[in-house]
């Protein structure tokens, strides 16, 4: 009370308060989904988190598992086949290789151009029983060789 003045208060019209109480539902509401909204997303992101960890970690046991197939750090030959074994005269061949670490590699007798390849092969049409012979070169000294034969009927 100020100097003996009271001011008046005017009652709230029922508009007002209908209006003041769908507001205040609405922030609920607005709240309520808001809150949803971001405890999904969340929790998504979470799954998403682990999800790619273990793609991670499956890829690089993946990768480590190639590289020690492909012969990992060893120098080594890894294959060194044909394919058939046995031909007519005048049939082709398909002979392939495969060498981890190699600086060069050769083939005796010749059949063509040859360097160092987890997996080449090529086609040969031998023209007599063939025995040949594969060699790799580490380049530090190091040769390692695998023969196979070739049978011509």
């Amino acid at each position: 009370m100020l100097n003996g003045y009271e001011p008046e208060t005017k009652p709230m019209s029922p508009n007002r308060k209908l209006w003041l109480a769908f507001s205040a539902a609405l922030l609920i509401v607005l709240s309520y989904v808001g809150w949803i909204f971001y405890s999904r997303w969340h929790e998504n992101r979470a799954i998403n988190q682990e999800v790619t960890a273990e793609r991670t970690e499956k890829d690089q046991r993946n990768a480590a598992a190639t590289v020690e197939t492909l012969g990992g750090s060893e120098f080594k030959i890894i294959s060194f086949y044909a394919s058939p074994g046995l031909i007519h005269r005048g049939d082709e061949v398909t002979m392939c290789y495969g060498v981890s670490n190699a600086k060069s590699v050769s083939i005796d007798p010749p059949i063509g151009e040859t360097w160092p390849s987890v997996n080449r092969c090529m086609q040969i049409t031998p023209k007599k029983t063939t025995k040949y012979t594969f060699t790799a070169d580490d380049g530090k000294g190091s040769t390692k060789t695998a023969e196979l034969t070739i049978e011509v009927k």
